[in-house]
């Protein structure tokens, strides 16, 4: 196949085949990126429908009823493979019934503080146990998508990065920061997702020594790399000569560059090879299959998110004990979020349920127990919480943060 494409094709199928402007103008006016998969990659010459790009930590990201399982640290806390595992077939199911079939579920990055602003995308701050959930769910994804795993590396702060130069020694980036990402490769993931941020003095989207030295090298990866979204590369050349093999969702600086460098011998034939070879492969590695959309939230899905949080919940002490509790007439249920519908995210992992289908903790308990005489109070006041309880038999405080 690869024999058939000219140069020309060969290039376009480097970068995402949404052109900038018209895909910049669908992201801010058509929040995009919850609407339809991004392409890349087609070629209908050759009978290459492409891939199509989703994002999904806990469940498809997209408008039209996916199922929303909980978040990846909760999911994190059940310390259960197997369970992540079947998670991960039931997006990729999903994601096909949308038209999707490359899935940026598999977070790894470590939470090194839990100021992170995607410390909910991740499992957890321990490389191994980090390790052994991503490389579930990266085997469930693979079954029937293409797996992404991301930020390749050391992804952990937001607000800076663009900015921030990540200082690692080599001792401390191979035992912390990439075992988990090394799991995630050997239990067959298609693709790896570069950072934003630099490492070492070098920005993450054309850096040779993790891109090409670890990621393909040394680990032996044959999937492809990709930048991340819009702004993951600064220089075209040089990330391709890095092992950067795509760069998306738009045409941008792959386009605007590397048929020049070709042309006057900075890139090498090979090296353009090499990297629509990776693309050629994944994609042909794709199961053909019917994947209707009755697979989103079906019965089986729904089932497990609720395997899934039930597994996750955390009972750090139960002192007396109070629970379960049992034989009430009164409960008092305290706290803002205690009657707000709060799935906790915005941006990659934030999932668009039907209308409806979010449930809040009040409810539950009201669905639980009907004939319990609740009385709930939402004031942030702690004499109004005080009072709450004061006129029941047990009460139960709803804490935490919205997104």
């Amino acid at each position: 196949m690869l024999a058939q494409l000219s140069t020309a094709e060969k290039l376009a199928l480097l970068d995402g085949d949404t052109p900038f402007w018209a895909g910049l103008i669908d992201i801010a006016t058509h929040d995009a990126s919850h609407r339809h998969p991004w392409p890349a990659a087609q070629l209908p010459r050759l009978g290459l429908g492409g891939l199509h790009f989703v994002d999904g930590p806990r469940g498809v990201g997209l408008e039209g009823g996916a199922t929303t399982f909980p978040v990846p640290m909760a999911r994190g806390a059940s310390w259960d493979p197997q369970l992540e595992e079947r998670i991960g077939e039931a997006i990729a199911l999903e994601a096909r019934s949308f038209g999707a079939n490359w899935v940026a579920a598999v977070c790894v990055n470590l939470l090194r503080h839990p100021g992170w602003g995607r410390a909910q995308e991740t499992y957890g701050e321990d490389p191994v146990h980090v390790g052994a959930l991503g490389e579930a769910i990266t085997r469930g994804l693979q079954r029937h998508t293409l797996a992404c795993v991301k930020h390749f590396a050391l992804n952990s702060i937001d607000s800076s990065r663009f900015l921030v130069d990540v200082r690692a020694s080599p001792r401390v980036l191979h035992e912390l920061y990439l075992p988990q990402f090394r799991a995630c490769v050997e239990a067959g993931a298609a693709s790896v997702m570069s950072a934003y941020n630099r490492v070492n003095g070098t920005w993450c989207g054309q850096h040779p020594q993790l891109l090409d030295g670890i990621l393909k090298r040394r680990w032996g990866f044959t999937g492809f790399v990709v930048t991340d979204f819009i702004f993951g590369v600064r220089d075209g050349v040089a990330a391709l000569m890095a092992g950067q093999d795509l760069e998306m969702p738009f045409r941008m600086v792959f386009e605007g560059v590397l048929a020049d460098a070709l042309a006057d011998g900075r890139l090498p034939p090979e090296r353009v090879d090499d990297a629509v070879l990776r693309l050629l492969r994944a994609q042909l590695s794709l199961p053909a299959g019917d994947y209707p959309p009755s697979l989103r939230r079906c019965p089986a899905h729904l089932q497990l998110a609720r395997e899934a949080a039930t597994r996750s919940i955390v009972l750090l002490r139960n002192a007396g004990p109070v629970l379960p509790l049992s034989g009430l007439n009164s409960l008092a249920v305290v706290g803002r979020l205690a009657a707000q519908p709060n799935l906790g995210d915005r941006g990659s992992s934030d999932p668009r349920p039907p209308a409806g289908a979010v449930g809040t903790p009040l409810d539950g308990r009201r669905a639980a127990a009907p004939q319990l005489a609740i009385t709930a109070s939402a004031s942030e006041a702690p004499a109004a919480a005080a009072a709450a309880a004061a006129g029941c038999q047990a009460a139960v405080g709803v804490v935490g943060l919205d997104w």
